[in-house]
C-alpha cells in the first residue's frame, strides 16, 4: 500500500468528520427555531454514512479490507417536534402550545466532542503517514 492511499482514507474521514460537525452546529442553532421556511419548527438532521472501497494501488485479495468514509447523505429526524406549553409565544396555537424543535442539546454536545476526537485521531493518522513518508525519504539519501 502507498502513502497515497493512507491519504485519501484519512482525508475522507476528515471530510466526513467535518460534515457531521456542520450538521451537529446548526441543529445546536436551531434549538428554538419554531418557523421555518419549509413551514413548521426546525427539524434535527443527521449525517448518514457509508464506506466506499479504495479501489486503487492494493492487492486485489485484499482490495475490500480498505474503505474510506462517505457521507451518504443528511435526513431530518422523524420525531421532530415537541410541544411546549408556551401561550405568549406568537406561534403558540389555540391551547396555548408551540411546537418546538426535538433536540437534545447534551446529546449533541456529546456528539460534537466525540467528532472532535475522530477528527483529531484521522489528523494524526495522518500526520503519522507523513511523518513515515518522510523518514522513508530520508533514508533514500
Amino acid at each position: 500500500m502507498d502513502f497515497f492511499t493512507t491519504f485519501k482514507i484519512c482525508g475522507s474521514g476528515l471530510a466526513a468528520q467535518r460534515a457531521k460537525m456542520g450538521v451537529i452546529t446548526s441543529n445546536l442553532a436551531n434549538v428554538s427555531t419554531t418557523r421555518t421556511p419549509e413551514g413548521g419548527p426546525y427539524r434535527r438532521r443527521s449525517v448518514v454514512f457509508s464506506t466506499e472501497p479504495v479501489s486503487e494501488g492494493f492487492n486485489t485479495k485484499l482490495k475490500d479490507a480498505l474503505r474510506m468514509v462517505k457521507v451518504k447523505g443528511i435526513v431530518e429526524d422523524k420525531e421532530g417536534v415537541k410541544m411546549v406549553f408556551d401561550p405568549a409565544n406568537p406561534d403558540a396555537g389555540k391551547d396555548g402550545y408551540v411546537a418546538m424543535p426535538n433536540i437534545n442539546i447534551v446529546a449533541e454536545m456529546a456528539d460534537m466532542v466525540m467528532v472532535g476526537r475522530a477528527y483529531e485521531a484521522c489528523a494524526t493518522a495522518f500526520d503519522a503517514t507523513k511523518n513515515m513518508a518522510l523518514k522513508t525519504l530520508e533514508m533514500g539519501k
